[in-house]
């Protein structure tokens, strides 16, 4: 029964959100919600963290946070598992600037389960994986653009 259930996982990924100063509002929380209800992922961990202008870090879990700064992530809440350690936390930790505010989320996509569960009931494994930036692909489309003018 465990081995269907973990059959079925899809691939997990985190990121960390900066928003320079304190305008870290949970205004972030409609799109979440609407992936969440689309089916599309489940949010599996959800860290804020704060850095003062001189980098000490504070790390806050929902709960430790006021209403007004989460707003629709408090819907999130009960559905969280603590997935990273206290070093992981420190480690994404290193990227927020002094004076910045984050959200450090954890999340399974669940879209990409079906096709997962697929390749592994084939045979296949998962050797390699890798992420493009919106950034640089951005500045590749532009780079083309600019060659074919």
């Amino acid at each position: 029964m465990m081995t269907d259930t973990l059959d079925e996982l899809g691939p997990v990924d985190w990121i960390v959100v900066e928003f320079p100063g304190s305008s870290f509002n949970g205004s972030i929380a409609p799109e979440l919600t609407s992936l969440v209800d689309r089916g599309l992922i489940k949010i599996l961990d959800l860290l804020i963290l704060k850095k003062d202008a001189a980098g000490g870090l504070e790390i806050a879990e929902l709960s430790d946070v006021e209403d007004g700064e989460l707003g629709e992530l408090r819907a999130f809440e009960t559905e969280l598992a603590t997935l990273l350690s206290e070093e992981d936390v420190i480690a994404a930790a290193q990227a927020v600037e002094p004076g910045s505010s984050a959200a450090l989320l954890v999340w399974e996509n669940l879209w990409a389960a079906p096709f997962g569960a697929v390749v592994r009931k084939a045979g296949g494994q998962l050797v390699a994986s890798g992420r493009i930036p919106v950034q640089a692909l951005a500045a590749a489309i532009e780079a083309d653009e600019t060659q074919e003018a």
